[in-house]
């Protein structure tokens, strides 16, 4: 397994940034992300789910009133 890799696109700041890999740093799956959000006061939940091809889809989760994560799946 792999570790989930987070960057800032779009202007997000370091700040941001250091709170997420803070919050899902030691995450290898989307399962690992969803039990994070769920663990948070108040919980983070999905937003929305993109799907990019039959195999591909973007977990998309609000971080705060500004900034949202999307999570890349396959």
């Amino acid at each position: 397994m792999r570790k989930i890799t987070l960057r800032a696109v779009h202007g997000a700041d370091a700040a941001i940034l250091d709170r997420a890999r803070a919050m899902f740093g030691a995450a290898f799956t989307l399962a690992d992300v969803l039990a994070a959000g769920r663990a948070m006061h108040p919980p983070l939940n999905v937003s929305e789910i993109v799907t990019q091809d039959e195999y591909t889809h973007d977990v998309v989760v609000p971080f705060g009133p500004t900034h949202y994560l999307s999570f890349d799946t396959s």
